[in-house]
Order: structure tokens, then C-alpha cells, then sequence
């Protein structure tokens, strides 16, 4: 017992010392006929579940000429939510509905689940019109 607990605290040192959680460097690719991105997940219920998901292929509508919205084949479950978002953050507005930021602001009570944050160029999604999108494993 002595030997499993040790193996178990330098493992959780190891992982703090060297790269935090497994989680906060999960990367996804979304692609379009637009252009592809990378988006680095949160580290809560809500992005943990997206990526048991993968891959996915939404159908993508623009929505107030800042955000590009979808729905998801299955509710996610809920994690904290905030009003203010940034060009490139990955949203959740209801349960299943999946929203990329393409401009940054604030949406109304009771906000969005952050599901991560694009890191490339996601001006590729600010232009009217459907889309659709494929979201897999970054590899």
C-alpha cells in the first residue's frame, strides 16, 4: 500500500512540476473549407465531455456577425459561465449548442461555458453564411 500511495504522490509532483494536467494541453483541429484552426480545451466538465465526442462535424450558421453557432449531437454538462468573451473562444451557450467567437464581447445573463480558446487565425469564420466544420484530436 505504502509503495502505491508513493508511486501516486510523485506522479502528481512529476505532473505539476512538468506540465500541469493532461487536460490543459488537449488540442483540438477545426476545419472548414474556410481554414483550419487549433483551439487549446479548458479544463472543466463541459470540454472534457466535447472531447469524449470527437470527431465531430457540425453545421455551423453565423450568428450577429460575431459568432458562428451549432448544434451538438448530445447536452454537455454544465461548468461556470461568463458574460465576456474574446475573438477565438470556444463556447457553450445551452447544453448542446456550440459557439466559436470570431469577434470578442459580452453576451446576456447567464453567459457561456468556456470550452477553450482558438490559437490560430480565426478570422477565417468572420464572414456571413453557414459553415461547416469537422472537430477532431490535434495531433
Amino acid at each position: 500500500m505504502k509503495g502505491i500511495v508513493s508511486a501516486i504522490l510523485a506522479s502528481a509532483f512529476l505532473t505539476s512540476q512538468f506540465g500541469g494536467s493532461a487536460l490543459a494541453q488537449d488540442h483540438i483541429l477545426i476545419s472548414s473549407d474556410w481554414g483550419n484552426v487549433t483551439a487549446e480545451l479548458a479544463d472543466n466538465a463541459a470540454a472534457r465531455a466535447l472531447a469524449d465526442m470527437l470527431p465531430l462535424t457540425i453545421e455551423m450558421d453565423d450568428h450577429l456577425r460575431q459568432e458562428k453557432t451549432g448544434g451538438l449531437p448530445a447536452a454537455l454538462p454544465s461548468a461556470p459561465r461568463q458574460r465576456p468573451f474574446s475573438a477565438g473562444t470556444l463556447g457553450l451557450w445551452s447544453s448542446a449548442d456550440f459557439v466559436i467567437y470570431y469577434r470578442q464581447g459580452r453576451v446576456p445573463p447567464p453567459g457561456i461555458v468556456i470550452l477553450g480558446q482558438v490559437k490560430g487565425d480565426v478570422a477565417i469564420f468572420d464572414r456571413p453564411g453557414k459553415v461547416t466544420v469537422k472537430i477532431d484530436n490535434a495531433r
